[in-house]
């Protein structure tokens, strides 16, 4: 023993470990450098091009783009980081939900990908039959599964592209078509199947033989990738993939999960009590639990990036979109300001927002962008009331913020009543979690302490987790989130402002969908939009 003793004094050093994320979003792609104390090391970023239309209400893009795109965030991510890429123990791709991609054998596209931003319907012809139709008519549910179909991407191509659905040998989301490209398996993650394809969302995997969705959509068992549970290996870099992205060959490529599933394991939200708000082009109010629980009525919850569990979803469709608006069509003085003089444009909208007062004096907003199946209804439309000549830009801007947050809690209040489960902590993250007001308010409104992760990437982040723990880098889920994830800046309810905004969403916007709803079905009637 006396021959392996150490000189005083010298201290052993363990080789660092390091994970690499991708993270494939609508608007960027990103190329994150992660430590196993969930700090961030490095990031490669190229922005989106989100979509093209070839036709009105259509959204596509080629998935080529996505992987040249892919490649490049990470030749900028090595140029940051002057690391030895051997200490990288592994690498976890989280996406965009709901874009599907038909490929050949070789894995070829053979078709721009279908966003879930996409707004085509299939035509629906006859009833689900057998035992499934009976019920479904029982139920009343005839609507719901009849928007399923209609919304299903492959039900669209089988009728309007029928010779490239013939080719198809797969059809991948996203997250298996980048799965592929980096390990050459035809594989993805049970927890990036947000989709309309025929998965069992209570079981986490692809839906029995009997299931109604394989009379409901186009698409055979053989057509489906192999999937696999968050944490579990998908495959190893091909030689190819290597030269392509500089990822060392052979590295093990892990299952994560789609980007929100990701968000809410990089916020640190394991409980049924902490929510998890993602203040993203879509916006979000997540809890995680083990048990199955629909929210919604027939619109299931989502597979967590924690294995086994569930995150019980209310989703603002194009949520932060509106904000995005309101800066591209109003927000050009702040946009300048902002370049000349070197600061991020959130502070100078943030200003905008402080200079109005809580309720933004009467200035209400409904972000109904896109219809809904259940409720919101596929009539549902925004609405902005209550303008006065002392409203301005300014108004309208804090306005839409508080708008997204009085939905947001009132996803929160359908939780909790439907799980029993009171949520008393709230975890906000995603692009708008960046502005201190849009914080502070949604602190205010919910009545409820505000706080922000410790880093902006939580999606990513929560991908790096899944890989430490994969990789037995972290024992567990709770040993990992732990170490990687913690609290930054916390927002405490404003109790002068709190009055206000109880008032205002007890007795105004709980009440306007209901008021407004036969309009929204008027105006559907006359002018045929929503289809």
């Amino acid at each position: 023993m006396m021959g392996l003793s150490r000189p005083c004094g010298q201290v052993a050093v363990s080789e660092p470990s390091y994970l690499l994320s991708i993270d494939n979003g609508t608007q960027s792609v990103r190329a994150l450098l992660f430590d196993t104390a969930g700090n961030l090391l490095g990031k490669g970023k190229v922005e989106l091009e989100p979509y093209y239309s070839r036709e009105p209400g259509w959204a596509e893009q080629d998935p080529e783009y996505y992987w040249a795109c892919l490649g490049e965030a990470c030749r900028q991510l090595w140029q940051q980081v002057g690391i030895d890429r051997s200490q990288i123990k592994g690498v976890a791709v989280t996406t965009q939900r709901g874009s599907i991609i038909h490929v050949d054998e070789q894995g070829a596209p053979l078709r721009p990908a279908i966003l879930w931003l996409d707004q085509r319907r299939a035509e629906i012809k006859g009833r689900i039959k057998g035992l499934w139709g009976w019920l479904f008519k029982l139920a009343r549910a005839e609507d719901a599964v009849n928007h399923f179909r209609g919304q299903a991407e492959v039900n669209w191509v089988a009728r309007h592209q029928p010779e490239i659905a013939a080719r198809t040998h797969k059809v991948l989301l996203l997250s298996g078509f980048l799965s592929h490209r980096l390990c050459g398996r035809f594989v993805d993650s049970a927890s990036s199947c947000v989709a309309y394809l025929p998965f069992d969302y209570k079981r986490l995997r692809w839906a029995e033989p009997g299931d109604w969705k394989w009379q409901a959509l186009a698409v055979r068992p053989e057509q489906l990738p192999a999937l696999y549970k968050p944490g579990q290996e998908l495959g190893r870099i091909t030689a190819e993939a290597s030269r392509h992205t500089g990822i060392p060959e052979g590295l093990p490529l892990i299952a994560a999960g789609a980007d929100k599933a990701c968000e809410v394991l990089g916020a640190g939200v394991l409980d049924p009590a902490t929510a998890c708000l993602s203040y993203g082009t879509t916006a979000t109010i997540n809890t995680t639990r083990r048990r199955y629980l629909e929210t919604i009525r027939l619109i299931p919850p989502y597979p967590a990036a924690l294995p086994d569990h569930f995150n019980t979803e209310v989703m603002i469709f194009r949520g932060f979109w509106m904000v995005s608006w309101f800066k591209r069509e109003f927000g050009l003085c702040e946009m300048q300001r902002a370049e000349a003089l070197g600061v991020s444009p959130e502070a100078l909208f943030d200003e905008l927002v402080n200079a109005v007062p809580p309720g933004s004096m009467g200035l209400m907003l409904q972000p109904y962008w896109s219809p809904g199946v259940r409720e919101p209804g596929l009539e549902a439309k925004g609405s902005i009331i209550g303008f006065g000549d002392v409203h301005t830009r300014a108004h309208l801007y804090r306005a839409i913020l508080e708008g997204l947050a009085y939905a947001l809690r009132q996803g929160k209040e359908r939780i909790e009543k439907r799980s029993g489960t009171r949520i008393r902590r709230l975890r906000v993250s995603g692009g708008g979690s960046q502005s201190d007001a849009a914080m502070q308010l949604t602190a205010d409104i919910f009545g409820l302490p505000a706080e922000r992760p410790h880093l902006y990437e939580t999606s990513g982040l929560g991908a790096a987790i899944n890989c430490a723990v994969g990789l037995g880098l972290h024992a567990d889920y709770p040993t990992a989130i732990a170490a990687m994830t913690r609290v930054g800046r916390i927002f405490e309810p404003d109790p002068v402002a709190q009055p206000t905004y109880e008032q205002l969403y007890g007795q105004v916007y709980l009440r306007m969908y209901r008021q407004l709803k036969p309009l929204y079905q008027r105006i559907r009637r006359i002018t045929g939009y929503p289809a």
